[in-house]
């Protein structure tokens, strides 16, 4: 898949890896960009190929509705990115308030545009979908059951979408970063997932656009995690229990 010329949608848009990607997406010749969050208090862009719009994308009407303004005025949208996403932190008491906002951003919102897109993709014969998942969804969070869960439930729904329509014409990328510096991040810097450092937004979307063009599936910018995943396949009780010991130190 080549960016050039292409009608690109990235939700989360308004600050961190989401406009870093759309920054990157406009300098590798993008047709437009649309940026798709609850706000854009702090956003400012000139650039005319740079979109910005209100939307709950957890709101599968409103997500709908903004899809089909976005196909009359651009074209149909080729690479539709799921960016947003949120941090509670919290064990298995967290209030189920917690839960659905975790579910319906995490997963949901995956599976509201998969739903109105594919169907569009199929008959053109070509889509992409990049997912942000996390390395939590490869791995664990220590200090978030709502965040592991719902990161791993995005990656299975991503899974199936590359199974059932990649050889026809529809590829998908998930997006495993460790710590990156954005709003999310901030005063984290010393919790367990900076443990390998923190990364610039602009480099992880450098990594996403080499990944679209090359089709790749998993996305892992921090070189470390690939490490812990085959870890964890390779002897998942081992891996369980070093994460008991990482708890431990780390709450010690």
């Amino acid at each position: 898949m080549e960016i050039e010329n292409k009608v690109i949608v990235v939700t989360g848009g308004s600050g961190g890896i989401g406009q870093a990607l759309a920054n990157s997406f406009i300098h590798s010749n993008a047709k437009v960009v649309i940026l798709l969050d609850i706000n854009f208090d702090n956003f400012k862009s000139k650039n005319n190929k740079l979109i910005h719009k209100i939307c709950d994308v957890t709101n599968e009407k409103q997500l709908i509705k903004i899809i089909n303004e976005i196909n009359l005025k651009f074209g149909l949208i080729d690479i539709f990115c799921s960016n947003a996403g949120i941090l509670s932190l919290g064990n298995e008491q967290t209030s189920i308030e917690n839960w659905n906002k975790n579910w319906n951003l995490h997963v949901m919102s995956h599976v509201f545009a998969a739903k109105k897109l594919i169907p569009e993709m199929l008959k053109r014969g070509s889509g992409y979908f990049v997912n942000t998942s996390s390395a939590a969804g490869l791995l664990s969070h220590i200090d978030s059951v709502t965040y592991s869960t719902t990161k791993h439930a995005a990656i299975g729904f991503a899974e199936w979408i590359a199974i059932t329509y990649g050889k026809l014409g529809i590829g998908v990328s998930i997006l495993c970063p460790q710590a990156v510096e954005t709003a999310m991040t901030l005063g984290r810097e010393n919790e367990v997932s900076a443990l390998d450092g923190m990364m610039k937004p602009d480099q992880v979307a450098l990594d996403v656009i080499k990944a679209i063009k090359e089709e790749t599936f998993l996305i892992s910018p921090h070189e470390q995690v690939l490490g812990y995943f085959q870890n964890k396949a390779n002897n998942y009780s081992r891996w369980i229990g070093g994460m008991q010991k990482l708890r431990q130190k780390l709450k010690s």
